[in-house]
């Protein structure tokens, strides 16, 4: 089963294509290359939502697409929920 995407091989985040539950082992792929990706939910992660591949401390920029997508605004861990609450997206950063 897949639980998330990843649309290229740059990018740090990936976007649940379910609902993720917490403590959940997710797979993933890489759109770009088909390449398989591995990351545990350290929280639960809504479908279409992104999840992070890595650790990510305030200030890092965040990439979806291969294009920076926003500024970290909250330390995130890897397998976290990205979003608004922990990060400010490009347009207004």
């Amino acid at each position: 089963m897949i639980h998330f995407l990843v649309h290229d091989a740059k990018d740090d985040v990936g976007v649940a294509v379910v609902d993720i539950e917490s403590g959940t082992d997710c797979s993933g792929k890489i759109l770009s290359n088909n390449a398989p990706l591995k990351a545990t939910a350290a929280e639960p992660i809504p479908l279409g939502h992104k999840i992070a591949l890595r650790d990510f401390a305030v200030g890092d920029s965040v990439t979806k697409y291969d294009v920076v997508i926003g500024k970290v605004v909250k330390p995130i861990k890897a397998g976290q929920l990205v979003h608004v609450h922990n990060l400010k997206t490009r347009r207004w950063a």
